[in-house]
């Protein structure tokens, strides 16, 4: 991508001031570029293709620039977002990018992945008028993607903060981690960040789909952490590999603790133990961290001709999507609310859906048979209708007396949610701990009962969007700063 400098900036700037708040809001909402279902069912490759240079602009122009910014609330990590926008209005589009790696360690993760539509740009004025808010995820993305596409023909070699002789560490290198680790490199820490698995980025690179979000995006944010003198460390499971006393007793001040959420939940039902049911987090992980179904890769995983995926949040679109893409001639999602209920963003069910997924609502499991070899061949389902709110704000599934189906599979992936990851919790005897099994943390601060080591994401909220544990990285590494600072 090349930026456009031909022409006069003071011409473009007037134009931008001239535009009326008329003429801006009768700008019709951008369209997100995409491929064509039937193609991208055969491949791994990204179904968004982002947006022109010309789009984006257009979209900018759409900023009313409020004089009280609701959409800066409205997003966890504080972004700036009427100045990253006007930026690309004024077509400064490296400019955009660097007001949002100021506050955001991650924008071109967040512009794919984070649920914009209940964030940010929930609260954007134009839903006041009952028009589409501003496509501040898509615009997001544009700049961080223009940068990156840009560095690498340009690269620049980020300076260092000068050191301030102290260290922390990091246990966990998802969304929480690198984003505290971000926040502590460039306040001039030194910053070591440890990761279990064979591969930086976690969830970000064992839950997310390429098709999703690609392993080039993580990277390339992964890189730029590197370039601040952030250490990755993998194969390395504290509470197992180090202790927390192996970390103390290296000099380090504080360790943050970002474990996720790894532990999947099943529903307890009878025949959950068929060969052929599995956790979302087996069926993920397999696939996009340890590369099975990929030539070249030797990772086994099952394969099924008609693919039952139960739940109805992100992480079933993308099981539901993968099996598509798995070869599933049937792939269907089995959630018990209905539709409007369901906690996926509305982009992965109408992407799911254009795939040829069917989507089974008002059902629920309640039981799982089996052929001669022991393998999954069907499920029973109670159909629900819906009750009162429940303590969500969600209207509560209700089994419908006697309506029960059977429904052939072989092969069923459960996405009922999962637990905290409890290595460490139990590996450190004086921290205190929930009844779930998450770390309980001052919310403010994100710090534990052990003054040195705070926690966030998943670890603390029992399961986060990538957004909100970004968040309490952001809050975790300044709370750390303050005290380490006061000492």
């Amino acid at each position: 991508m090349k930026q456009d400098n031909s022409r006069d900036a003071s011409w473009r700037e007037s134009l931008r001031k001239a535009m009326s708040a008329k003429e801006r809001t009768s700008i019709p909402r951008v369209e997100m570029p995409h491929l064509p279902a039937d193609y991208r069912v055969t491949c791994n490759e990204e179904v968004n293709s982002g947006l022109s240079a010309p789009q984006a602009v257009t979209e900018s122009r759409r900023c009313l620039d409020c004089p009280d910014p609701q959409c800066v609330t409205g997003c966890p990590v504080a972004v700036d977002i009427p100045g990253f926008i006007k930026n690309i209005e004024r077509e400064d589009f490296l400019g955009a990018a660097e007001v949002l790696k100021s506050t955001s360690a991650l924008p071109a993760v967040c512009g794919r992945v984070c649920p914009q539509e209940k964030q940010c740009e929930s609260r954007c004025i134009y839903n006041k008028m009952k028009k589409q808010p501003v496509a501040i995820g898509y615009l997001e993305r544009f700049a961080a993607d223009f940068q990156r596409e840009y560095a690498k023909a340009h690269p620049v070699v980020p300076s260092r903060q000068s050191t301030n002789g102290l260290k922390v560490a990091v246990a966990g290198s998802g969304p929480a981690g690198l984003s505290f680790a971000g926040d502590m490199a460039k306040l001039g820490y030194e910053v070591t960040v440890f990761e279990a698995l064979h591969e930086i980025g976690g969830v970000l690179k064992y839950g997310i789909p390429e098709f999703r979000l690609p392993n080039e995006v993580v990277e390339a944010e992964i890189d730029g952490l590197r370039a601040l003198g952030v250490e990755f460390v993998s194969d390395c499971v504290v509470g197992k590999t180090i202790s927390y006393e192996d970390i103390v007793n290296s000099g380090y001040s504080g360790l943050f603790v970002a474990s996720g959420a790894g532990l999947p939940r099943f529903m307890g039902i009878p025949g959950e133990n068929y060969v052929g049911i599995m956790s979302s987090n087996e069926y993920l992980t397999r696939i996009n961290l340890m590369g099975a179904g990929r030539e070249g890769h030797d990772t086994p995983v099952l394969k099924g001709r008609r693919v039952a995926v139960v739940g109805g949040g992100n992480t079933a679109m993308d099981s539901v999507r993968t099996a598509r893409r798995q070869g599933a001639e049937v792939a269907m999602i089995v959630y018990r609310r209905s539709e409007e209920e369901m906690p996926a963003r509305v982009e992965e069910v109408l992407h799911a859906k254009e795939e040829g997924v069917r989507f089974l609502t008002l059902c629920n499991p309640v039981e799982y048979l089996a052929d001669e070899k022991g393998r999954v061949c069907a499920m029973r389902v109670q159909r629900m209708e819906l009750g009162e709110p429940d303590a969500s704000g969600r209207r509560s599934p209700v089994p419908v007396e006697g309506a029960i189906e059977e429904i052939p599979v072989d092969l069923v992936i459960v996405s009922v949610g999962v637990s905290p990851n409890p290595l460490i919790p139990n590996a450190i005897s004086e921290l205190e701990v929930s009844r779930r099994g998450t770390v309980v943390v001052d919310e403010a601060t994100m710090q534990s009962s052990i003054p040195n080591l705070y926690a966030g994401g998943d670890i603390v909220r029992g399961g986060a969007t990538v957004i909100l544990a970004m968040g309490d990285g952001r809050r975790a590494a300044a709370a750390m700063h303050n005290r380490l600072s006061a000492l």
